[in-house]
């Protein structure tokens, strides 16, 4: 299967999740589950190990993989409020929306934290942060985001853990958007907490979340944790307990997640994943630089995963007719998060392929000739006559 199904009537989500899922993940979902059955015990169990082997981990080795419900910012969240201790301090690095949120969130907690930001199209300054950590004794952890969706740009996250091992930190890891297709290094990335969602590059779809940790990181603050549902180390006592959930489990969720992660296997695991999507990331560029369109970041720090590209600068081009017109004939793109410029943004993740990414391009292109809008020099032509 190389594209959708042609009698499927979902449109494709061209975003950075959720996502387009294929037919058997949805079919997945159509049986019930009791939460507190030993069969779904056993499932959630085979997820938990699952994943720890997708990032080459493992239990003997102090690790542990815990799912929670609610989406990828609970599971952030989750971290914050159960590993930073009452007197820690975290240094938040942050070049994007979702950097800034995790800024919001330590806000809300009432955890110190120091911003240390970066142009939303720059990638992360090693030196500015080694000379933080160097300048403030009070901080306990470091915080980032691998693959920055505001924009797409790709931080060199295990270099940032490098950084903060060195100052025997601990270190806190957003990767939500490149888990299951970009390669992370968790040990000699001295990366304490990964975050992530199975309705991303693993395919699955919305309801829960999960952190991979290091079982030393997870449980050294233990009761001082400072929420009951986000309780990251009590929900991991309730897997060691029962094997369930605290309180109700995503029931249909999980099992789609199953699915999906079986398909993922199938596929090729982490390798062919990305693979496929860079094979849609390459299609995508050269599709829409052929119609005019310039991509936001420059090449050297962009991912795989998600682009932003610049709107066109002729006045009829209007995103909201452009993304209704996209939406009609069945494809959805995602607007653009960025204040200093005009954007939108195209994902190539999800149960999406070069075919599907090639009648996108074709429907862009079809789209702005019926608005009239002229591209590059020609707009500029037009606009000085």
């Amino acid at each position: 299967m190389n594209c959708r199904l042609p009698n499927s009537s979902d449109p494709l989500l061209f975003t950075p999740g959720p996502l387009t899922t294929s037919r058997t993940v949805k079919e997945a979902m159509l049986r019930d589950a009791g939460s507190w059955h030993f069969e779904f015990n056993e499932r959630v169990k085979w997820i938990r190990e699952r994943l720890l082997s997708i990032a080459d981990l493992s239990r003997s080795d102090g690790w542990e993989a815990v799912l929670l419900q609610g989406s990828g910012t609970f599971g952030v969240e989750s971290v914050f409020s159960t590993s930073v201790p009452p007197d820690g301090k975290v240094c938040v690095l942050a070049n994007g929306a979702y950097g800034e949120r995790m800024g919001a969130i330590l806000g809300h907690l009432r955890v110190a934290h120091t911003m240390l930001p970066a142009p939303e199209n720059q990638v992360h300054n090693l030196d500015l942060l080694d000379r933080a950590l160097s300048s403030d004794p009070a901080i306990t952890h470091v915080a980032a985001v691998h693959c920055e969706t505001t924009t797409g740009i790709l931080n060199p996250i295990e270099a940032i853990g490098r950084v903060t091992k060195r100052h025997c930190l601990q270190f806190v890891a957003d990767a939500m958007s490149s888990f299951g297709a970009i390669p992370i290094d968790c040990e000699s990335g001295g990366i304490d907490f990964l975050i992530s969602s199975p309705n991303k590059c693993l395919e699955g779809v919305p309801g829960f979340c999960f952190v991979i940790a290091r079982r030393e990181s997870l449980l050294g603050n233990e009761g001082q944790e400072r929420s009951l549902s986000l309780n990251l180390a009590g929900q991991l006592r309730g897997f060691e307990k029962n094997g369930q959930f605290r309180y109700t489990p995503p029931t249909h969720t999980v099992l789609a997640f199953e699915q999906a992660l079986k398909e993922f296997e199938a596929e090729g695991g982490i390798s062919a994943r990305g693979a496929r999507y860079q094979r849609n990331h390459s299609a995508l560029l050269e599709g829409m630089k052929r119609l005019g369109f310039k991509p936001y970041l420059p090449p050297s720090v962009q991912s795989y995963i998600i682009t932003a590209f610049h709107c066109p600068a002729d006045p009829r081009f209007e995103f909201s007719e452009f993304y209704r017109r996209l939406s009609d004939e069945g494809f959805i793109i995602y607007p653009g998060k960025l204040g200093c410029a005009n954007t939108f943004r195209i994902g190539n993740i999800g149960h999406i392929f070069e075919a599907d990414i090639r009648a996108l391009v074709e429907a862009v292109g079809e789209a702005i000739e019926t608005m009239g809008v002229r591209m590059g020099a020609e707009a500029a032509a037009e606009m000085k006559s």
